[in-house]
């Protein structure tokens, strides 16, 4: 689709200033913007940016006063709402998922499957298992025996549900998702003659996964070795997190790539865990705490709170431990001064 910026105003609640007869078919970030593309900026710390863009069009707040080289800019009250609006134009309809199952899927004993649901192709569904009202399961998506999955949930491919697993309703598991599988335990003994045996530690439980959760490409999460690992409502992972056996996270959360969660872990409401970053098992992290990029956290974490660093420490720490060196650099100068000036 291509419109015109006087078009693309109107449809997304706009006013034009410079040439409304420009252009756009495509949506871009100013650095990578070329013509016939239409970019935005919502803040003036950007304004470098925007002169150097080469998009043909550009989405401004209203009180934008700095100069911008497009030849038309839309101004708009939220660059943000506007980009998205109009992203939604230019991007190719999405998939469409007809109700039915693939004559290639293999369908267990005794599965339950709701109305107007989607099963791929090569997608196995074992004995025991049922499919919520409006679910649409992918193409090589492995659903274990007795899982249960919750109205319109959605699965792409090559998602691992293992047995037992449960979802409830509106779960969004993206590509390569693992769940269920088991996690790490183990028993380590020293025999008398100095070897050592290692032995497996059965892992039991389900994973619980609640409504209106979104996990990420290759996330893992593992079954519980009693009871169950659960993530609790409207909770979000990114791609690559790794949460452990019987681990426990409240309910809108967030978890950022590369974030490890050790096992039997609590995780409260509204917490953000922010990328790389570790947490250490049989922990309490408290509501709406907030743990830092590839910090390190060893022990509890109270309400609110913004930890960072390895160990984590609160922000007013780590910034004085970081800050100590410099500090005794000045106060070693400052003695020799007074040294001279008594001697």
């Amino acid at each position: 689709m291509t419109l015109s910026a006087e078009e693309l105003a109107a449809r997304i609640g706009g006013a034009v200033e410079g040439d409304g007869s420009t252009t756009v078919s495509a949506v871009a970030g100013l650095e990578e913007a070329r013509e016939g593309d239409l970019s935005f900026c919502k803040d003036p710390k950007y304004a470098k940016a925007v002169a150097l863009t080469k998009a043909s069009a550009i989405l401004l707040p209203d009180t934008w006063s700095a100069p911008f080289p497009c030849r038309a800019a839309i101004r708009v009250a939220s660059p943000d709402e506007a980009c998205m609006a109009a992203a939604a134009l230019f991007a190719p309809p999405a998939p469409v998922r007809a109700p039915g199952i693939h004559p290639t899927a293999s369908i267990g004993e005794n599965v339950s499957i709701g109305r107007d649901v989607h099963i791929g192709a090569y997608t196995v569904i074992e004995s025991g298992a049922a499919i919520g009202d409006g679910c649409v399961v992918e193409a090589q998506v492995y659903i274990g025996e007795n899982c249960r999955l919750g109205e319109c949930c959605h699965i792409y491919p090559q998602v691992t549900l293992r047995e037992g697993s449960v979802l409830g309703k509106r779960v969004i598991l993206h590509c390569g998702v693992r769940i269920g599988g088991d996690g790490y335990g183990y028993t380590h003994e020293v025999r008398p003659d100095g070897s050592i045996s290692i032995s497996k530690i059965p892992q039991l439980g389900i994973v619980e996964i609640c409504d209106d959760v979104e996990i990420g490409s290759n996330t893992t999460i593992d079954r519980a070795r009693l009871g169950r690992t659960r993530i609790g409502a409207c909770t979000k992972i990114d791609n690559l997190v790794q949460v452990a056996h019987n681990v426990q996270i409240g309910s809108c959360s967030g978890l950022i790539a590369q974030s490890g969660v050790a096992g039997s872990a609590h995780i409260g409401n509204g917490v953000l865990v922010w990328a790389q970053a570790g947490i250490s098992g049989h922990i309490h992290v408290n509501d709406r705490a907030q743990i830092g990029p590839q910090a390190g956290v060893p022990q509890d974490v109270p309400s609110g709170a913004y930890v960072i660093g390895t160990p984590a420490g609160s922000l007013r720490d780590v910034a004085a431990i970081a800050l100590a060196p410099k500090a005794i650099s000045k106060l070693r100068a400052e003695i020799r001064e007074i040294k001279k000036k008594l001697g």
